[in-house]
């Protein structure tokens, strides 16, 4: 059997790495295409930046092509052979075209840049630069924490791009660091002050992400979900590219075929474009991870416009699509670049023979506490801490997944004393965001910014809250960080969290794989990194109970 290894998401096998099958479900074939995906795209993006360093444009379609097969890679994306082997070959020839711009000035390009094969020799070569290639423990821990958050600002600039937002000092920034992490010269120290620059750019990536959002949709506000079911057969939307969602809700009106949505989706109710679309029917079930259970429930087809994709089963297979940078084989793709219109009719052609939804669940939930609707209620929030009745934020931002210890985040949520306020984005929001923690003043206990990619508008918040309170340190604010991760893009929202001098950051279930027992130690000494521990334990070190 061909081996792997990946240790990239949190359920990596026994915390040390997936070494036959991806715990995701990918197969050690697919990781090795992967892992080629991510050299060669290192390797064109090695020459991008010694095209610029030369006075030239590198042109939007290059940067597109690296941001989409960094996204490809991201866990739970993409599953296909084929798509990713044809992704391998587009990327060296872009990569040739590119070299031959350079033309003689092609002096210190790094091996990945310079290396050409056919597709017979994909196998091999995928073997040779996997993870493991870089011998040393320590500068293999900081490469990937490195190529993990550029993956996370990669997923945030793609849907950016979608909404017609670039940024060419973010892309120019993604490739060079992406072709430093083939420098050997790089020692520890430059390694851990480039990892601080990724979370640097990471901010700027999610702040970009949000005007597009918020320039294309409006800013959140607060909104009642409903989680019931209608009788109409219903199209159920996954990920988190809310493009894609506009186009669909578009397509569909007028059909009499309903869209729900799901997992990360679910913030999309909170803008105000998509109110306005009366079929727009609510959120159906939970975290991406219960999608076998409840995508079978739906009945009508599934699109899923990112990760997180768990391999479908043969019963609902027929009823997946896919879109963007996931893809699954045997499962229907609906092709469209950026600034290109989806054509979603065989999908509503689809719904219209299947029955309505099965309903799961009935009532409402509450979300749209992104930052501008916040900020709406600071004088609000100001007066409830000042008057105590706030002692505490809780920021519980990040993913949710199937390990049985993420209950941990459920029985926190309900074990914190009555006058915290939780502050959270992301899926992980799944494991408390039903249950019945009441209000202090009016205001909910739990405000839900949004998708993972609004952790910018928790970073956002507690700056804010910093200058009300006339701080001078955000660390100084009476906020906890107890934040869940699974995939890359919580390993971007971290960095930024500590480029921003966010200490004392508690995650969890587990500390990340790919950290080297030094690695931790820096972050533990520099900026108080640290796991969880039980309920109880966690309560009586966060609020003395």
């Amino acid at each position: 059997m061909m081996n792997m290894f990946c240790f990239q998401c949190q359920e990596t096998a026994g915390c040390k790495g997936c070494t036959r099958v991806g715990v995701c479900g990918k197969s050690a074939q697919t990781a090795g295409l992967q892992d080629l995906l991510i050299y060669v795209t290192k390797g064109l993006s090695d020459v991008a930046t010694k095209l610029r360093k030369a006075g030239k444009t590198v042109g939007t379609d290059v940067n597109q092509l690296v941001t989409e097969n960094l996204f490809i890679t991201i866990t739970n994306a993409n599953f296909d052979d084929e798509k990713i082997t044809a992704r391998i070959v587009d990327t060296l020839a872009c990569k040739e075209a590119l070299l031959a711009e350079l033309g003689s000035s092609d002096a210190g390009l790094t091996e990945a840049a310079k290396w050409n094969g056919g597709t017979e020799t994909f196998a091999e070569k995928a073997a040779r630069v996997g993870v493991l290639s870089t011998e040393n423990e320590d500068i293999r821990s900081l490469r990937e924490m490195i190529v993990y958050g550029l993956k996370g600002m990669a997923a945030y600039s793609k849907h950016a791009n979608a909404l017609g937002k670039e940024s060419e000092a973010i892309d120019a920034f993604l490739q060079e660091a992406l072709a430093k992490t083939l420098d050997d010269s790089l020692d520890v120290e430059a390694l851990v002050a480039l990892t601080m620059e990724t979370g640097k750019y990471g901010v700027d990536a999610m702040a970009m992400l949000d005007e597009a959002n918020t320039t294309a949709y409006g800013n959140p506000q607060i909104t009642k979900v409903a989680l019931g079911v209608r009788k109409n057969p219903g199209i159920l939307v996954s990920g988190h590219d809310l493009r894609d969602l506009e186009m669909l809700l578009k397509q569909t009106e007028g059909t009499g075929v309903d869209v729900y949505t799901h997992s990360e989706m679910l913030p999309a109710h909170y803008y105000p474009a998509f109110q306005k679309y009366s079929h727009f029917a609510g959120n159906y079930g939970n975290a991406w991870w219960k999608q076998k259970e409840e995508f079978e429930a739906f009945n009508g087809p599934v699109l899923l416009t990112t990760n997180c994709l768990v391999p479908p089963l043969e019963s609902y297979k027929d009823r997946v699509y896919t879109t963007g940078a996931v893809g699954f084989p045997g499962c229907k793709h609906i092709p469209g670049g950026v600034g290109e219109e989806k054509d979603f009719s065989a999908l509503i052609a689809h719904a219209k023979q299947c029955p309505a939804p099965t309903e799961l669940e009935t009532g409402e939930i509450v979300g749209g506490f992104a930052h501008h609707q916040v900020l709406a209620l600071a004088d609000q929030i100001v007066e409830a801490v000042k008057s105590g009745a706030i002692k505490k934020f809780v920021v519980m931002a990040g993913c949710d997944g199937r390990s049985p210890k993420r209950n941990y985040y459920t029985d926190f949520a309900k074990a914190l004393p009555k006058d915290t306020v939780i502050l959270t984005a992301g899926c992980a929001k799944y494991k408390y965001n039903k249950l019945d923690l009441g209000d202090i003043n009016g205001i909910p206990r739990v405000l839900d910014a949004g998708q993972c990619n609004d952790s910018y508008s928790l970073a956002v918040i507690a700056l804010k809250l910093k200058e009300v309170f006339g701080l001078e340190d955000i660390n100084d604010l009476p906020i906890v960080y107890n934040i869940a991760w699974y995939e890359q893009k919580a390993v971007i929202v971290l960095l930024a969290l500590l480029y921003l001098g966010v200490k004392n950051i508690h995650l969890g279930p587990t500390l990340p794989a790919f950290l080297s027992p030094n690695v931790a130690k820096v972050l533990v000494e520099n900026f108080g990194i640290a796991g969880i521990g039980t309920v109880e334990e966690d309560m009586e070190l966060f609020f003395g109970a």
